[in-house]
């Protein structure tokens, strides 16, 4: 073993204990909540982290599959009975084909070619979860949708719901990080650094950038089956433009390229809302401040920001 390998499976560790620790600790229902909703904005933001940090791709439509999931697991349970578990694998299939489907065409364009198409994709989809009422709901949204459970258990009662959306972050860490270390994950970094160099030197790119785009869309379906049978009810307005662009937020501010940074950036802007009722009416507001300071003083994201300047202050 590495010793890079040995230093993430400390941390991993480490984070596995702080989980056991909080789910003790914590005993007020709305702490556990919050909590539950960092998990849940930690899985999309490590899938947008592998697609915008490691490959340079830019995504504005990322909420899109985050809805995918979400409606497609609603609609099969609330309308034809299915079993929420029975419901998963439609959930994250059909966002994995829809992601097939748009990125083959979408990721031949770049830069801000790319992000305008996949706003586009995002738009026509969020305008399909609202215009499609007796399914989706419409605008009124689409209630009744069941909790989890095994056999008798709910795992909605106590904190079972908190256990298993930090049991999948950890297991999307892990799996993450391997995908990082691996082939595929130098491939990536590779065509972030300069995509014709990647091509010059045998890397299939478009296959390379289908496959992270493809991830990245079944880890947001992932995230929204989640988000639906933890509240029980979803409206168009939670996977709208500001859905993604709060995911490009957690991305940028915890550090692209950085997959610790993906939980540090989705456990601020998961908290944020929380410190900051004041401005609920303000939201593009603040969001585009706080991107803009990022960028501006701290490029890299907090956690590679302020591990600089922690080893500046160890070397004056």
């Amino acid at each position: 073993m590495t010793q890079s390998s040995l230093h993430e499976t400390v941390r991993i560790g480490l984070l596995t204990g702080a989980v056991a620790a909080a789910g003790i600790l914590f005993d007020n229902a709305y702490h556990i909540q919050v909590l539950v909703f960092i998990g849940i904005n930690t899985i999309l933001t490590l899938g947008l982290n592998l697609l915008m940090g490691y490959t340079g791709q830019i995504s504005l439509g990322h909420a899109a599959f985050y809805g995918i999931g979400a409606y497609t697991s609603a609609i099969l349970t609330v309308h034809f009975q299915f079993s929420p578990w029975a419901a998963l694998f439609p959930s994250l299939g059909l966002a994995v084909l829809v992601a097939l489907i748009v990125g083959i065409p979408t990721l031949k364009l770049s830069g801000y070619y790319l992000a305008m198409g996949t706003l586009g994709f995002g738009m026509i989809v969020f305008i399909v979860f609202r215009e499609l009422d007796f399914w989706t709901g419409g605008s009124s949204g689409l209630a009744g949708i069941p909790s989890l459970k095994i056999g008798s258990v709910d795992l909605m009662s106590g904190r079972n719901f908190y256990y298993l959306v930090w049991g999948a972050v950890l297991g999307t860490l892990v799996v993450s990080r391997r995908l990082i270390e691996s082939r595929v994950g130098r491939a990536l970094r590779s065509i972030h650094g300069s995509e014709h160099a990647a091509m010059a030197i045998g890397v299939n790119t478009q296959a390379y950038k289908l496959q992270v785009f493809v991830f990245s869309a079944f880890l947001a379906a992932l995230a929204g089956f989640l988000y639906a049978h933890c509240i029980g009810f979803i409206s168009p307005g939670s996977f709208d433009f500001m859905a993604s662009v709060r995911m490009v937020t957690m991305v940028v501010i915890g550090g692209m390229a950085s997959i610790w940074g993906a939980l540090l950036g989705a456990s601020l802007l998961t908290l944020l809302p929380e410190w900051l009722h004041a401005f609920a009416d303000y939201e593009m507001i603040v969001y585009g401040l706080i991107l803009m300071l990022v960028m501006i003083f701290l490029p890299q994201g907090l956690l590679r920001g302020l591990l600089d300047i922690y080893e500046r202050s160890r070397n004056a």
